[in-house]
């Protein structure tokens, strides 16, 4: 299933994404659950599934707005450096952990949705990745049960302001600009990926690809990063890990290519779908 979050007549739904349509849920769950967070904190997928089958679109995916996946996740975690890639690219020495930092709510829009770039900074760079969306608690998990504990996946643009991400070794400010990532266009559930591993992503700006690499060249992967991240933290349905992004990021070319108003970014994901997002000013 392909579940997506909207607003559609000023109002917000969720639904599941069938054709070129949404079927909604909401309703036919009778409001017992408000969105995708709260159907996987229910353990309610099934009842998901039972609800829309059969059934065709209520609403057509043109008419729309879609909105992140998940609206208000307890926990956005997000990896860096996780591609040998990248991290050649960024010439950081190897860690034997992996390199986290996290995202506020607001940071990102969802798929169609205006990326902002800042008006106190110029380097404004893409970032795609895949992200993890949890659908069932765990602390300690081991890393052999770790897929059982993902919902489903999306797609993410880590959308970054580098200048303000090297003020220091902390990249918190550089990655929380209110709008400047997305995520979306949908969680598509782990009964279509069964194995994250077997991915490839894409990154497209302005159509020029920029960059492009199968998900078992993390360095870090899926299993890994949900078994260290839960020896800290708690993991709860609704929570999102972002994997980290393959070599090829505008800051790191020569000449440098930064995101700009009027550019179209686009995180392909062989299995998921296509996250596309235009640029605009602050």
């Amino acid at each position: 299933m392909k579940l997506i979050s909207y607003r559609h007549k000023g109002k917000d739904g969720f639904g599941v994404a069938v054709g070129a349509g949404v079927v909604e849920v909401g309703q036919r769950l009778g409001g017992r659950h408000g969105d995708i967070r709260a159907v996987l904190a229910a353990g309610a997928l099934g009842e998901v599934a039972k609800a829309i089958a059969g059934k065709t679109a209520d609403i057509g995916l043109d008419q729309v707005e879609f909105r992140p996946v998940i609206g208000l996740a307890d926990k956005i975690i997000c990896v860096g450096l996780n591609y040998e890639t990248h991290r050649v690219e960024t010439g950081r020495d190897k860690s034997e952990k992996p390199v986290l930092f996290t995202r506020f709510n607001d940071s990102h829009v969802g798929h169609g949705q205006p990326m902002i770039k800042p008006k106190n900074s110029e380097r404004y760079d893409y970032e795609g990745e895949l992200a993890a969306i949890i659908g069932k608690p765990g602390r300690y998990i081991a890393e052999a049960d770790a897929l059982g504990h993902i919902a489903g996946y999306s797609c993410y643009n880590d959308g970054s302001v580098r200048d303000w991400q090297r003020h220091t070794h902390q990249f918190t400010p550089g990655k929380n600009f209110p709008r400047s990532g997305a995520f979306g266009p949908w969680m598509v559930t782990t009964d279509d990926i069964p194995d994250p591993s077997k991915l490839v992503l894409m990154t497209r700006l302005n159509g020029q690809e920029v960059q492009k690499a199968p998900t078992d060249h993390m360095i870090f992967n899926v299993p890994y990063l949900i078994h260290y991240i839960s020896q800290f933290t708690a993991l709860n349905p609704g929570d999102v890990i972002v994997t980290g992004t393959p070599g090829g990021v505008g800051d790191r070319r020569t000449p440098p290519l930064y995101m700009k108003p009027g550019d179209v970014c686009e995180i392909e994901i062989a299995g998921i779908g296509i996250l596309r997002n235009p640029v605009a000013s602050e």
